[in-house]
């Protein structure tokens, strides 16, 4: 799938309404955000920066108070748009018990289809196939309150899935979760992007799963403040303090073992490229 850009923010703030009909503080602040086709985005920022904010606004569950948001040339202010919004861009939250409707798991994922007025010959298509990718199919049958939390989420990413949207916001899917299920749902993500070319926009205050995305976009206090490469984001370890973010802790290492005058490369971000650059290292390579 080519890089096209599909999702555009342009200036965009929002606040939310108290009881009294009073606007609260901006929660975004002029935010100008591209988004392209086929894109792993990750948005970090500590709690209140505005990233779920942003993600609510990327399929038109908040509307902008000034600025504009735009889907596959479609703006989220225009309501005749909405449902097609919605089908274009899925959205998973925190619990999946929220988003968890059906007595077995392959009800529930047939639950959105099945609101899509399809054939059901087609919703059971979609529903082995969304299954599938996420690797649940042998738990079809179950009911979703015996599976594991991971199990949960994953099965809330298949009913978005079987929706077919063209790109996937996961609004902190495994802050919940134990690291065998964030490893789960995190290694199910890199698959729809990488094997079927969906784009993923992933809101996290987890470092390590950053590190995994093409592009990191880092808020505070509403606003865009950073963004690029996770190399490049990483590096700048004082601008990461300075917002109360994490360094992610193979970065922390490489940074550590550089100021001991061992030669690591530069952009190490994962155990992986730690474990092969000290081995080329330990061999003279």
């Amino acid at each position: 799938m080519g890089l096209e850009s599909f999702i555009e923010l342009e200036k965009v703030c929002f606040s939310y309404t108290r009881e009294q009909g009073e606007l609260d503080e901006a929660a975004l602040d002029e935010v100008t955000l591209s988004i392209s086709s086929g894109e792993f985005v990750a948005i970090v920022g500590h709690n209140g920066s505005g990233k779920s904010t942003l993600a609510k606004h990327l399929n038109g569950l908040l509307i902008p108070t000034d600025g504009d948001v735009w889907v596959a040339g479609m703006n989220t202010k225009d309501e005749q748009y909405l449902w097609d919004i919605r089908q274009t861009v899925g959205m998973v939250f925190q619990n999946p018990d929220n988003q968890i409707v059906a007595a077995t798991v392959e009800e529930d994922v047939a639950f959105g289809p099945e609101n899509l007025g399809l054939d059901p010959q087609l919703i059971r298509a979609r529903v082995d196939e969304a299954l599938a990718i996420v690797d649940m199919s042998e738990y079809a049958k179950a009911a979703p309150h015996n599976l594991s939390g991971g199990q949960k989420q994953r099965v809330a990413i298949a009913g978005v899935i079987a929706m077919r949207p063209r790109c996937l916001v996961l609004d902190e899917p495994t802050a919940m979760l134990d690291p065998v299920g964030r490893r789960e749902v995190l290694d199910t993500v890199r698959r729809l992007n990488e094997e079927d070319g969906i784009t993923v926009v992933l809101i996290t205050h987890f470092m390590d799963e950053a590190v995994q995305a093409g592009r990191v976009v880092v808020m505070d206090a509403g606003k865009l403040v950073q963004q690029g490469s996770p190399a490049t984001v990483f590096q700048e370890t004082a601008l990461l303090r300075e917002l109360r973010l994490d360094v992610p802790p193979v970065i922390e290492l490489a940074s550590r073992l550089r100021a001991r005058s061992i030669a690591l490369p530069e952009g190490i971000l994962t155990v992986d490229e730690m474990v092969t650059a000290l081995c080329q290292l330990r061999s003279g390579a």
